[in-house]
């Protein structure tokens, strides 16, 4: 099922993007908080907390697996458990390898000023990636690579039941949509998935990790920035 929605209502008073050295826009606004009681989020999180193991116990028991083999950590993932937004990398990195955690250095900095572009904190998100290894010498994930993890991630997106999914670079695309061509004709735009009966909207956008590379591309990820935001705004979501 694939649905199209051009956003249109949002104003934003700064969004001039400077094309040799482009930085994403901060806003003034103030970051909304998710409210609910101690005991109601101790119980869910706890819930999803033993799902992740269980999750975890599986991949960990994955054989045959050059990722795997090659690998300190198993990155899962990390962040708000009950956050309404999932943000979906492509796969962790040599920091990210030592350190266990989901997006290091100057990748996870990137990643905290575009969220903060948009009045969310890293800290309230959750954040995952389509391969749980770090593939030997940060090589592309192969498809055949991507399908096998994708199982274990379509299971990862039941369990957190984001309202909304940021699906960041092709390999996230590919491992959710089964899409595999340019993201440049797929980003931007508003599909949905279904999973277990649930439908899911997800936006496709570049990954900081490209952007890192390519960083005259940040306009194009500024506008879908934009588009994530009047989503927000749209369903109603506190983050």
């Amino acid at each position: 099922m694939t649905k199209k929605t051009l956003n249109q209502n949002g104003k934003y008073v700064q969004e001039l993007i400077d094309i040799i050295e482009p930085n994403f826009i901060f806003s003034n606004d103030a970051i909304n908080r998710f409210q609910s009681t101690k005991g109601n989020i101790d119980k869910i999180n706890g819930n999803k907390s033993d799902q992740l193991d269980k999750l975890r116990e599986k991949i960990s028991s994955i054989e045959n697996c050059s990722l795997k083999d090659n690998s300190k950590k198993l990155i899962l993932g990390d962040g708000d458990l009950n956050s309404p937004l999932m943000l979906i990398g492509e796969a962790p990195g040599e920091l990210e390898d030592n350190t266990g955690n989901s997006f290091q250095g100057e990748i996870g900095s990137l990643l905290e000023r575009m969220l903060l572009a948009i009045n969310i904190k890293k800290d309230k998100v959750y954040a995952s990636y389509s391969i749980n290894f770090r593939p030997p010498e940060d090589r592309k994930p192969t498809s055949r690579e991507i399908k096998r993890y994708s199982i274990f991630l379509k299971e990862h997106i039941s369990i957190i039941n984001p309202k909304i999914i940021v699906l960041m670079g092709s390999t996230a695309m590919e491992a959710v949509t089964n899409l595999n061509g340019k993201i440049s004709t797929e980003r931007g735009i508003w599909n949905e998935i279904i999973l277990k009966n649930k439908t899911y909207p997800i936006m496709i956008t570049l990954s900081p990790s490209y952007l890192i590379r390519f960083p005259e591309n940040k306009k194009y990820s500024w506008e879908d920035l934009k588009k994530i935001k009047q989503k927000i705004k749209d369903l109603e979501i506190k983050i």
